[in-house]
């Protein structure tokens, strides 16, 4: 690894993973469809937009109210395994340029850590896919007391890194997502999967990650921070309170 830090870098990359690391949305919708099948209970797409960036448990709970007669620790034991067995058998869809910015960070010293709200039986599937120590710290979203949107989970991710939270770049691709890192306090990138973020309180949209580099990258923290100066917990648009 590089010892020499690029000027004004972020001290940490804060990654999403589902939508944002691998384009995991497949291996979700067969286990979501496959359990909903069994209620006799069609997924329409308005439910399938408000599981996009979802906490798991919060899901588990959008699955009750539609009237899946499981435990929330049922449904989210059953999710677990299927998309388990979905990575082990098909291996993840990286999405365009996350690996090679992956490794631009680490050969130039910045530290990465992945912030999701899969359970961290999925995010090490994840990992075990990856070279070692790509990811110095890992919050998984059975490790928080409250979800995405809320700040909590990307303010364990700086603080699993050791750095301010101020000074972390977050990656996202959801809405949740977006709004949990810009409420954190950190600058919140967003890159569009399978929604658009346009009413997101996203401090800047990139349409993909291909072609962006830990230069570019500490480029445009220097220009986002420059315009927007941390002040103790960037709420503003995300109607998230701390």
């Amino acid at each position: 690894m590089s010892q020499t830090r690029i000027d004004n870098a972020p001290a940490a990359v804060l990654w999403d993973m589902d939508g944002t690391l691998i384009d995991s949305e497949p291996l979700w919708l067969d286990v979501e469809v496959a359990m909903l099948s069994r209620f006799n209970i069609e997924l329409t797409d308005e439910v399938r937009d408000q599981l996009i960036g979802s906490g798991l448990r919060a899901a588990a709970q959008l699955f009750q109210g539609l009237g899946v007669e499981m435990s929330v620790d049922e449904i989210l034991d059953e999710w677990t395994r299927g998309v388990i067995a979905g990575l082990q058998e098909l291996g993840p869809e990286w999405r365009p340029g996350a690996l090679e910015l992956l490794a631009d960070l680490r050969e130039q010293g910045v530290p990465s850590a992945l912030v999701t709200m899969s359970v961290r039986p999925i995010a090490d599937a994840v990992l075990a896919l990856l070279p070692e120590e790509t990811f110095v710290a890992v919050v998984a979203g059975d490790e928080v007391t409250h979800e995405k949107p809320h700040p909590e989970p990307y303010l364990r991710g700086a603080a699993a890194v050791g750095v301010p939270i101020e000074a972390c770049v977050a990656l996202e691709d959801s809405r949740p997502g977006v709004t949990s890192a810009r409420a954190s306090g950190a600058v919140a990138i967003g890159i569009p999967n399978l929604l658009g973020l346009e009413d997101s309180p996203a401090h800047e949209i990139w349409p993909t990650l291909s072609g962006h580099t830990t230069h570019t990258l500490a480029e445009r923290f220097r220009a986002i921070r420059a315009t927007h100066p941390y002040d103790a917990g960037d709420l503003a648009g995300t109607g998230v309170t701390a």
